[in-house]
């Protein structure tokens, strides 16, 4: 079944017989310049300029699977239909008018479009049961175009995942250690407590984070107490020296603890439990003072390894919980870690910081991005089985939102890929 955006994508790049054309009453039509490409609401294709019979016409150009589509959607009762100039359907079953009855010229597409572009475009949209619709063809992508458009999609991943940050600097009214603090608390939780530990971030007042940062121990009784895990009976020096040490924090700042925050450890591994996940993020936020600043600052993978080097506090050391032990080790974050801190949490805010300054140096960030090793999971593999082995974390997340965006959606003629493939050698021969 041909859709609407197909029939946009063939009239934008012209994939069709451009000579000979004729409106349904056999009036000659010739594309000086088809217009740009609207995607808000209003006319498809602004400015554009004809020569149909013997007048040269410029202005607007509706496009529409049937003729009749035009008062489906009502355009005869709107004004802003008034300056269009040619409708562009794939099928003619009824002749159109603006609002002051005037008709409009009409071009019926399927009798001009290049066989090949057809066939293409329907084999790409011929099964329902596809992982993606390209999935037999995607590795005979030029490697070149790949990787280019895998850029780009990296960069718009950025840009959504800068939404969250923007949102976050309007609820703060500016202020990026803030949101350092909460993206850092949504990101060391990863995807099963994540959720959990931004709900804690964003219901305790970072000012007051921010007075306990010199003092490891305060700082580790603020974030327990908020987490509720200072409320139980645990016969314990440093379990009851927070609990008081908490208390008083609670008192001095009017604090009550945090609803509804329910962290998990089922089927966890010990050194993802939320209370050594906590134990790390007080550690860094003590040991790195103005870590926002630094992060900044930052340029090389070499330096981020370095400013996330930090040990756990004594207890810490030797216990996954309050009531659980570990062999002693340090418990600092692992690289693999720190590359999903990057991926997920600093270079997102960075890319928005130096954005928001006006000083924004995409390729600072796809450097840093594609020093990283490539993520894991089963949207990679399956991309890995059709040959599309990725290098780098950038390829990793260009896929991610390949798949998410564009594939889930059936967004094939706004892909590099699919749109590759529906006229791949076609120009060679016209």
């Amino acid at each position: 079944m041909i859709k609407e955006d197909f029939l946009h994508y063939i009239w934008k790049f012209k994939l069709f017989s451009v000579s000979n054309l004729q409106t349904v009453t056999k009036e000659s039509v010739i594309i000086k310049n088809s217009g740009e490409h609207n995607f808000n609401s209003g006319s498809d294709f602004f400015n554009a300029q004809l020569k149909i019979g013997n007048q040269l016409w410029a202005g607007n150009v509706e496009i529409h699977i049937k003729s009749s589509d035009w008062f489906v959607h009502g355009h005869e009762k709107d004004s802003n239909y008034d300056n269009t100039i040619l409708h562009v359907v794939w099928q003619h079953d009824m002749d159109v008018h603006r609002k002051n009855n005037s008709i409009i010229p009409t071009l019926e597409l399927k009798n001009y479009i290049e066989p090949k572009v057809l066939y293409r475009y329907q084999q790409l949209f011929s099964s329902q049961n596809k992982w993606i619709n390209c999935e037999k063809h995607i590795r005979d992508i030029d490697k070149f175009q790949l990787s280019s458009w895998l850029e780009r999609l990296y960069i718009e991943r950025l840009e959504e995942k800068s939404k969250l940050i923007e949102q976050l600097l309007f609820n703060s009214k500016n202020d990026w250690e803030t949101v350092l603090f909460k993206m850092l608390a949504k990101n060391v939780g990863l995807k099963v407590n994540g959720e959990a530990f931004f709900n804690l971030a964003n219901y305790l007042d970072y000012s007051i984070v921010r007075k306990q940062l010199h003092n490891l121990k305060s700082l580790e009784a603020l974030l327990f107490g908020q987490a509720n895990f200072l409320n139980e009976d645990v016969q314990d020096y440093y379990y009851s020296t927070l609990q008081n040490e908490y208390e008083f924090l609670k008192s001095k700042y009017a604090l009550s603890n945090s609803p509804s925050i329910n962290f998990q450890f089922f089927r966890l591994r010990p050194n993802n439990f939320p209370t050594i996940r906590i134990a790390q993020l007080a550690a860094l936020l003590n040991q790195k003072q103005n870590l926002f600043s630094k992060i900044m600052a930052v340029t090389s993978v070499k330096e981020y390894y370095e400013l996330f080097d930090i040990s756990v506090s004594e207890f810490w050391k030797t216990n996954y919980s309050f009531t659980s032990k570990s062999k002693k080790s340090n418990k600092k974050f692992s690289k693999p870690f720190i590359d999903l801190l990057l991926v997920n949490t600093i270079i997102p805010l960075k890319f928005m910081y130096f954005k928001s300054i006006d000083k924004l140096n995409e390729n600072n960030i796809i450097n840093v991005i594609n020093q990283l090793k490539p993520e894991k999971n089963s949207i990679i593999d399956k991309f890995t089985e059709l040959e599309v082995v990725s290098t780098s974390a950038l390829e990793t997340q260009a896929l991610l939102q390949l798949k998410n965006n564009y594939c889930n959606k059936q967004k094939c003629l706004k892909c590099v890929i699919g749109t590759n493939l529906l006229v791949k050698n076609l120009h060679k021969k016209r």
